[in-house]
């Protein structure tokens, strides 16, 4: 088998790459897949799949119950009987043991709203750390932390409801007293951590080392670095995972009944909904009233970070 010599360079074929041969970059060929015919085609067939449910749903909401539980919501359009009841009964007061969902509404808020800042403030202190910070058994502390996200939610209910009940108990005094929302913001918080480190550690790792280095020089320690630096950049990571973490802690039932104590004070709104279908479920015209006003909220707040959500998961894509 012959070979060309190195010194005839000449001989050898031009090697350039995507751009200088006018071939489209990686990135812009996957844009270009991404917004083709086909993919659009595909995208609106899933959406409208969602979407019908959904449809289907907010058509039953405004049903009366006679007419919702006789025949479906598709025969509206041959049968159109409408009501505002269903969302009167959801709003209006049940008694003093059964409040009407707008006081669900704020204890929701009260439970979702300090859960996700915790969550976000430690995880992207310890990303910080686990990225940037210098000592003994990093790695391997960081696989630990990863490896938590495969032990089941429902395994660690128990336990740590008796840490809460017996451990942090001193004589008559509990710490984390039961029936409070501070041990749901503490059970949020975490079981919301694992999962914040790693995704926003994938994140301020990829942050230059140059701009670290040259705020070390400069005298900034790990706080000002942290603050001044790192926040901002991170603010698109933070808000897409801040939206995560706001919708499944408001869609949370499991917890909130573990470590909520079952009582109308700090029982979030998915309770009230679970208690709106009834004895035998039979209730849906409610059930469906209550769920479309328990949506409110996570809509507004992804509407309203959606730009973050989308610079989020787009950052550290693909590169040209």
């Amino acid at each position: 088998m012959s070979t060309v010599p190195l010194e005839n360079k000449d001989l050898l074929p031009d090697v350039k790459d995507d751009a200088t041969q006018g071939r489209p970059t990686m990135q812009k060929r996957v844009k270009q897949k991404l917004t083709s015919r086909r993919a659009t085609a595909a995208a609106v067939i899933i959406a409208v799949l969602w979407t019908i449910p959904t449809f289907g749903l907010l058509i039953s909401s405004f049903r009366p119950e006679d007419n919702i539980k006789g025949n479906g919501w598709w025969n509206v359009f041959s049968d159109r009987q409408f009501t505002l009841e269903n969302y009167a009964d959801v709003l209006s007061p049940g008694g003093s043991q059964s409040p009407n969902l707008l006081s669900y509404f704020v204890n929701s808020l009260a439970i979702v709203i300090p859960g996700t800042i915790f969550t976000l403030v430690l995880g992207s202190m310890a990303a910080y750390m686990f990225a940037w910070g210098r000592f003994r058994g990093k790695d391997s502390l960081f696989i630990f932390v990863f490896a938590l996200q495969i032990v089941p939610l429902q395994m660690a209910l128990i336990p740590l409801l008796q840490l809460f009940t017996k451990v942090l108990t001193i004589g008559d005094f509990q710490l984390l007293p039961s029936g409070t929302y501070a041990q749901l913001w503490v059970a949020h918080t975490i079981f919301g951590l694992p999962l914040a480190i790693f995704l926003l550690h994938n994140f301020i790792a990829e942050i230059p080392g140059e701009v670290i280095e040259a705020a070390r020089v400069d005298g900034a320690g790990h706080s000002t670095i942290f603050w001044r630096i790192i926040i901002p950049l991170a603010t698109p990571a933070l808000a897409s995972f801040g939206i995560f973490q706001f919708l499944w802690l408001w869609n949370d039932l499991l917890v909130a009944l573990v470590f909520s104590g079952g009582g109308a004070d700090v029982a979030p709104i998915t309770q009230r909904l679970a208690e709106l279908q009834g004895s035998r479920g039979g209730e849906w015209q409610r059930l469906t009233a209550g769920a479309f006003v328990s949506m409110i909220i996570p809509l507004a707040v992804f509407f309203g970070l959606q730009r973050y959500f989308v610079r989020g998961l787009l950052a550290g894509g693909l590169k040209g």
